[in-house]
């Protein structure tokens, strides 16, 4: 089977660490979890950089830091994974669907002004498959309207726009270290700020609502447990030195992608200029005459691992039936998109040979 993705890392990569953890004994919050931390913050260029469990529990988090209360609307992108929208709907605020562009697959900023009222809170804005294509004009509505912007970046570490990397340049930055993403901690996040004061809020959420006080913990708060290991945090900075070579190849493969399908009608995402894009996804519109359903599962057949691009938010049947109100772009793309497998070495030419005898086989 040709995998969807696989990882940059092996157990030879972090063995001689991982005996020195488990001789040690200390497995969180030790050396790993604040070299990984201040690594990423270089790396990113921003001042704050906490680790999380997931990418989830760093967009709850993000909500919970800014106040979000029962009531409140949260805008977010359309097209994404149901997480955005589960923790706007955890916390009893209301998830408002900002429709997507059909080229870039990012929330329209004309769509998010006609949504905003008295009621907006925030704008949660997806960097779909890595792609950080619209973010100036958000952030420039955003700043307009005096609302908090999060990013959820949980597809693009590594991207940036003009220069500038993912992570600094919202207000609060989500990732994820998913297995499926470049650099994975197996589950896992971070969410990254410049602000001081939300960053001395999330260090006391992710302490149990601790501060240190005169050498002891004063509990001012609630909060969580959402601290990553420390062999979490030990395989994160292995590849983190990695990243940007990772980034490169990535995006050899993608050209390769796109020179082998475009002919055949297969549109790929339409990445801005400005945009440094890290492939995290590689991400097709399929042509009119492709079922895309059909095509996955041809794939399949084929020994060939593929899926669709993601989802719209808005007609999952959850929200569906309480909020009724479909995003068409959203909608289409969720039903005309599919995702290749992309990795070190992915057979570019039998998947792209596989593909076009599905369309063979079809006229």
């Amino acid at each position: 089977m040709i995998r969807l993705v696989k990882p940059y890392i092996e157990l030879s990569d972090v063995q001689h660490e991982f005996e020195e953890i488990f001789s040690s004994g200390w497995f969180t919050q030790g050396k790993f979890n604040a070299e990984f931390q201040e690594s990423l913050s270089q790396y990113l260029g921003c001042k704050y950089v906490h680790l999380t469990t997931s990418a989830t529990t760093a967009l709850s988090l993000a909500l919970r830091i800014l106040d979000i209360q029962a009531g409140d609307e949260v805008i977010i992108s359309d097209f994404s994974f149901p997480a955005t929208a589960n923790v706007v709907e955890e916390m009893g605020a209301i998830p408002v669907f900002a429709d997507v562009s059909l080229e870039n697959f990012n929330m329209l900023p004309d769509d998010l002004e006609r949504k905003i009222t008295n009621k907006t809170r925030a704008v949660v804005f997806v960097d779909a498959f890595g792609n950080l294509t619209n973010i100036d004009a958000i952030k420039s509505l955003c700043d307009k309207y005096q609302l908090p912007l999060i990013e959820d970046a949980a597809c693009a570490i590594g991207s940036g726009h003009r220069s500038i990397k993912c992570g600094n340049i919202s207000d609060i930055t989500c990732f994820s270290f998913h297995p499926r993403k470049l650099l994975t901690t197996g589950e896992g996040g971070a969410i990254t700020t410049n602000n001081s004061k939300l960053s001395e809020l999330l260090k006391i959420k992710l302490n149990h609502g601790a501060r240190q006080k005169d050498g002891k913990l004063d509990f001012i708060s609630y909060g969580y447990n959402y601290r990553m290991t420390e062999i979490q945090a030990l395989m994160g900075l292995k590849q983190l030195i990695n990243l940007d070579h990772i980034i490169k190849r990535r995006q050899v493969t993608l050209h390769q992608y796109v020179e082998a399908l475009s002919f055949l009608g297969f549109e790929p995402q339409v990445i801005d200029n400005n945009v440094n894009y890290n492939v995290q996804s590689i991400v097709f519109k399929t042509p009119a005459n492709c079922n895309r359903d059909e095509l996955i599962k041809y794939l399949f057949q084929n020994n060939i691992e593929s899926t669709i691009g993601t989802y719209c938010l808005s007609a999952t049947t959850y929200y569906q039936q309480r909020y009724h109100s479909v995003q068409p772009n959203a909608y289409w793309l969720q039903n005309n998109t599919i995702t290749l497998p992309c990795y070190d070495k992915v057979p570019v030419d039998v998947i792209t040979k596989t593909v076009k005898m599905f369309l063979d086989t079809r006229r």
